[in-house]
């Protein structure tokens, strides 16, 4: 199945704006809040008579009674960090084109086209038990063609039974990207074998970094969170492990509903005070729909 790139033009007049952890805007069409300075510190030097006030590091001024400048590095444009979940889980509804993993990929290769517009770099990290593809963030027209074709593959594929460890990839991830940069994750946060404490803790770790993040929970709603399915016997596959089970789903129905809406509240919860933005991606909605929601908001916010 082919990218319609007719889907994803939309989005290349929309302004991705960042926040003020991110260092860089477009010369041109944004002021950067550090007025020409990053945040990411260099060196001090001797403050002269006359220069501008406004960067002397007081504190050292206090423990030296010398003025001395914060020198900093230079940084003009955003880098983003797209991350996509690819484990089986990301497949379901496993008969569908429209699945989570496909919502997720559109999603990223419009903010591709987003991102080329504003000539900003962008990079882009798939993984499922552990990183499988990492490109670093670059910012030319040949990087973004490398991007959509690894996009374009791994939309192709069909691979069943790859499981998930997100807490201990999202960990690799924050030590491997260059800081504040702006992380944007796709992802159903489906862990296998791990503690809700582990993904919340590899998050938190994203932020310890420094970086933005963007945590774009993608479900199927209807049937992933409100376990919408006939009073009948169904037969369960887990895409991820093959585990199968047969059962009616109104036996289930409500013990199931509690555990994730639990999980749910818990998520939220956690990216709040974190400062993440978490952005709840009903699948069935279109991630035209979603997304461009998503990016009218972030501007007003700015």
């Amino acid at each position: 199945m082919q990218i319609d790139r007719s889907q994803i033009e939309p989005f290349k007049n929309l302004e991705l704006l960042a926040k003020k952890v991110v260092e860089g805007f477009i010369t041109g069409m944004h002021k950067s809040p550090f007025h020409g300075f990053s945040v990411e510190f260099a060196e001090h030097r001797l403050y002269n008579k006359g220069e501008s006030t406004r960067h002397i590091d007081w504190k050292l001024f206090g423990r030296t009674d010398k003025l001395f400048l914060k020198r900093y590095e230079e940084e003009t444009n955003l880098r983003c960090q797209l991350i996509i979940d690819t484990s089986s889980s990301m497949r379901f509804p496993d008969d569908q084109v429209d699945n989570k993993l496909s919502f997720s990929i559109y999603s990223a290769a419009a903010l591709c086209e987003l991102l080329k517009q504003q000539r900003d770099a962008f990079g882009l990290t798939l993984f499922d038990s552990e990183i499988t593809k990492h490109i670093p963030s670059k910012g030319s027209p040949l990087h973004q063609k490398l991007i959509l074709n690894t996009l374009q593959d791994t939309l192709e594929l069909s691979e069943h039974k790859k499981t998930t460890s997100a807490a201990n990839t999202i960990n690799q991830i924050a030590e491997i990207i260059h800081q504040r940069s702006l992380v944007i994750i796709f992802s159903d946060m489906f862990e296998t074998n791990s503690e809700n404490e582990e993904l919340f803790s590899a998050l938190q770790h994203l932020k310890y970094k420094k970086h933005e993040v963007v945590l774009f929970h993608v479900v199927d709603k209807s049937k992933e969170i409100d376990f919408e399915f006939e009073n009948k016997p169904y037969h369960f596959i887990d895409l991820e492990s093959g585990e199968e089970i047969k059962l009616n789903p109104t036996q289930i129905k409500e013990q199931y509903k509690t555990a994730i809406q639990s999980f749910s509240e818990e998520l939220r919860i956690k990216c709040g005070h974190y400062k993440i933005d978490l952005i709840e991606a009903d699948i069935k909605q279109g991630f035209n729909k979603i997304l461009y929601t998503y990016l009218v908001k972030r501007s007003k916010m700015l």
